[in-house]
């Protein structure tokens, strides 16, 4: 048997994609044709509506990206070969042409090794540029043969300079990667990720891959995708749409506990306070403390009977539903119809007669009912329940005793309390006061899966939040507690786990960094000694970038030397972004513009402008090509935890670091 050519086997490869397009978007018109006729094969206007949307969903998962390569591997088995692509693609015969990366046959493609081949004779990969395959390179794992990192397609695709918003990694999975995203629906997991090693990756391809195995549960209760900041969410906006995953729901924290407006600030002292978990056991006591004991019997007249309800039996309906541990506003509800119930028990004994829902629906808004309940049930809202605390000394005292000091009881108070709760100023920090009174006063969604990035910035209380939108699912829970900034960083991934609700989770370390280059790795890991938390250093697999350290002798000089390093990293290919101290943002931006250099905002990832210049406070997440970080002593100044932030801001390099500064380095780097 002869061996092809490369050059014959290119071509077919070729053709075997250009025939796989040809069927997608056979696929697609199938799938468009249907929604067009959707409402005239549909029995009713509920089903023609619930089929639209079906079909409407279907043809967004089917849209193709001619830049975006359809298969990236092959894998030769004893049953024939199987190209592996983002999606699933079949012929007009039902035949596959490119298997779904999900797909239980492609978890080959990642994990077959020469130890353990998994029946794979040979792993091809694929090389591309737009698009378009130029080449592939074969493993011959029956042969022992196995390249691993020192893949030449592989690391280009690791390494290839990226602009805009994030892509996926399908191509470039990892064996360590690959367990964590293939791990089964039920498991809570926490990373523990060193930067670059595609933690944010790994969690959004998990999304994925379990909306793939568990699509009907998922598309019931949904999957939430939690980021520090909507420049984050934009950044990562692109990546599960690219894998036909159109269905999932993306929000920052301060999204999801949005009720009430942002209008007033607080201390730094206050802040730290009501993102307390303390907060949670004063909150839960001012709403519980408002339930009274009966005392008194009711009476209603209905007609020409009237009914009585003594104060016995009256106490017995509060407690009973104080014990059954509902939320607050869903125990009132009870206790009005237990109330109803007695009354309609009286009514059926002396009538004879069960009375319909028109009496037992007057019976439950009766003055004598009403009043009843005001006294040992009262109506409370989430909103009116933070005013009444922070309002009010004796109700916070009461709340709060052997809780918090007098001190930091002082704290919380408001200098001014408001007129009403519409005339309220609440503050960021109020917002989670605010949740956790919703979650007291009644049940909140729960989404099937939630993925929450960036997760050494949660304070308890936000974490709180998350896990009252996820009670009844699993998490991936993704961060590195080295990049903590927040005043309530976490210093323990356990903390943040019980605080979630899945103090069980396993919680896996990515030390192996793909993407921030060694040079610039080891820079950063001079900050570790002096962040005060246990994480094992990164190692980064790339050798081949450069970090450049520029001292100027001037601070007048500053601006001018950021922009020669702009002007030289425009010589290569890639992002550029400049990366400061957030008061120097707007200054560097003028400077930039007034030389002729557009840049833009790290919301505007569509804009297609090369250089960005992002403030130090909301770069995290983010990753560029070449970075030129300005002054890191007036980044690390700006903040308590200012060496955190600078230990993310020298990590989001992937190729190129130039550190420009006329001030001193912080010492841990200034350190040879």
């Amino acid at each position: 048997m002869t061996t092809p050519d490369l050059d014959t086997e290119l071509a077919a490869e070729r053709h075997h994609l250009t025939e796989s397009r040809a069927a997608l978007g056979r696929m697609r018109d199938r799938a468009q044709a249907l929604f067009a006729t959707g409402e005239n094969v549909a029995g009713d206007a509920y089903t023609a509506e619930q089929l639209g949307r079906t079909l409407s969903k279907r043809v967004a998962e089917l849209a193709d990206n001619p830049d975006t390569p359809l298969f990236f591997g092959r894998l030769d088995l004893d049953a024939g070969a199987y190209h592996v692509g983002r999606r699933h693609v079949t012929d007009d015969a039902g035949e596959p042409m490119v298997l779904d990366w999900r797909a239980p046959l492609s978890r080959a493609f990642y994990r077959a090794s020469v130890r353990d081949p998994q029946g794979v004779a040979t792993r091809r990969r694929f090389g591309f540029v737009k698009g378009e395959l130029t080449s592939f390179e074969d493993e011959h794992l029956d042969r022992g043969e196995e390249l691993g990192t020192n893949s030449r397609i592989l690391t280009a695709e690791i390494e290839r300079p990226r602009v805009g918003p994030m892509r996926d990694i399908v191509a470039t999975i990892q064996p360590e990667q690959d367990e964590l995203v293939r791990a089964e629906l039920t498991d809570s997991i926490c990373v523990q990720g060193a930067p670059g090693t595609g933690k944010t990756a790994v969690g959004l391809h998990r999304a994925a891959y379990l909306l793939y195995l568990h699509r009907e549960r998922l598309r019931r209760s949904g999957v939430l995708i939690v980021g520090p900041n909507s420049a984050f969410l934009s950044y990562i906006s692109a990546v599960l749409p690219a894998l036909g995953e159109v269905e999932v729901a993306q929000a920052t924290v301060d999204d999801l506990i949005a009720r009430v407006p942002v209008r007033g600030t607080d201390t730094a002292a206050a802040a730290l306070l009501k993102h307390d978990p303390r907060m949670a056991e004063v909150l839960r006591r001012a709403l519980w403390g408002r339930i009274g004991k009966p005392t008194e019997a009711i009476m209603v007249s209905d007609g020409s009977y009237r009914w009585r309800i003594d104060p016995e039996p009256l106490r017995r309906v509060v407690d009973e539903a104080r014990r059954e541990g509902l939320p607050y506003l869903v125990g009132r509800e009870r206790v009005q119809a237990r109330v109803v119930g007695l009354l309609q028990r009286q009514s059926e004994y002396r009538t004879g007669n069960s009375p319909g829902e028109g009496w037992l629906r007057r019976m439950a808004k009766v003055a004598p009912v009403r009043d009843f309940l005001e006294t040992a049930w009262p109506a409370v809202t989430p909103e009116g329940l933070v005013v009444a605390l922070l309002s009010d000394a004796e109700l916070l005292a009461r709340s709060a005793e052997g809780i918090l000091t007098a001190d930091e009881q002082q704290e919380l108070l408001w200098a001014r309390p408001p007129r009403s709760v519409k005339t309220a100023k609440f503050s960021a920090a109020d917002t989670v006061l605010v949740d956790e009174a919703t979650g007291l006063l009644e049940r909140q969604q729960s989404f099937g899966h939630v993925v929450v990035d960036e997760a050494q910035d949660l304070s308890p209380m936000q974490a709180r939040a998350i896990a009252r939108r996820s009670e009844h699912g699993s998490i991936t829970l993704l961060g590195d507690l080295a990049q903590g900034t927040a005043p309530w960083a976490a210093a323990d991934w356990r903390d943040t786990l019980a605080h979630l609700g899945k103090p069980d989770a396993a919680v896996v370390p990515l030390t192996t960094g793909f993407r921030v280059p060694a040079v610039v790795v080891a820079l950063a890991n001079r900050l570790l000694p002096a962040l005060g938390v246990d994480v094992p250093e990164a190692v980064s697999l790339r050798r081949d970038g450069d970090l450049a350290i520029v001292a100027v002798a001037e601070p007048a000089d500053l601006d001018a030397a950021v922009l020669v390093e702009v002007t030289a990293a425009l010589d290569h290919e890639g992002s550029v972004a400049v990366i400061a101290a957030d008061a120097a943002v707007d200054r560097l931006r003028a400077h930039l513009k007034t030389a002729g250099i557009p840049a833009a905002t790290p919301d505007d990832v569509e804009s297609g402008a090369r250089v960005t210049v992002v403030p130090a406070t909301i770069v995290k997440g983010l990753e560029y090509d070449h970075v030129i970080v300005a002054e890191p002593a007036d980044i690390v100044a700006a903040e308590p935890r200012g060496l955190h932030r600078l230990y993310v801001v020298l990590t989001r390099a992937v190729s190129r670091l130039s550190v420009v500064h006329a001030q001193p380095l912080p010492q841990p780097l200034a350190t040879t």
